[in-house]
């Protein structure tokens, strides 16, 4: 029996951390999605511009929201947004190898490293507010395009940047492609 019947079966929730581009961003990012598609022959369908986003912390999925989860999440989202607002460049895509089910996604180097050192923080107050065994031991920030059922070679893009001023907390409804905005934190540093 478990002390959370609520929460048996199979999943239907998820919670994570993410940073969204502002929609002028995200309208770039779906014309890289078309050109890349046409470019490399893949056939699958581009993502809406408003599902474009980077996850910083999959904290879990559930069979239900876990409110006490919830509570922890938006105490160590208070805690990180003390950090100041940052850059983000991608300049390169890629497939990552998922058994047929490929994502397509944008990737970065350097321009990507006030993002690593936020997620970090992130982490930190995650760990400090009692997530600690939700906190991602590796991170590879990236943007999913498209979902594809063949493997693109890495391509260099030109740079999609934007600055990062606000993450947010996201309550998935898995395969309904929906996200509610828990929590939003403007970062002010």
């Amino acid at each position: 029996m478990s002390l959370f019947p609520e929460l048996d079966g199979p999943p239907s929730d998820r919670l994570f951390f993410g940073i969204f581009p502002e929609a002028p961003v995200a309208e770039a990012i779906a014309g890289r999605a078309r050109d890349l598609k046409g470019r490399l022959g893949l056939s699958g369908a581009p993502l809406t511009p408003d599902r474009f986003h980077v996850t910083l912390h999959h904290i879990g999925d559930y069979a239900g929201l876990p409110r006490g989860i919830v509570a922890q999440a938006l105490e160590a989202g208070e805690a990180a947004g003390a950090a100041a607002p940052f850059e983000v460049s991608f300049d390169k895509a890629a497939s990552f190898n998922n058994r047929g089910n490929n994502p397509f996604v944008l990737q970065g180097g350097e321009g990507l490293s006030s993002l690593h050192a936020f997620q970090k923080t992130l982490g930190l107050s995650m760990a400090h507010a009692g997530l600690g065994k939700q906190v991602a031991k590796q991170f590879n920030p990236h943007v999913t395009l498209l979902y594809d059922r063949a493997l693109a070679p890495e391509a260099a893009v030109e740079p999609v940047s934007w600055t990062v001023s606000e993450f947010v907390l996201i309550h998935s409804l898995l395969g309904q492609t929906r996200h509610i905005v828990l929590g939003r934190w403007p970062l002010k540093g």
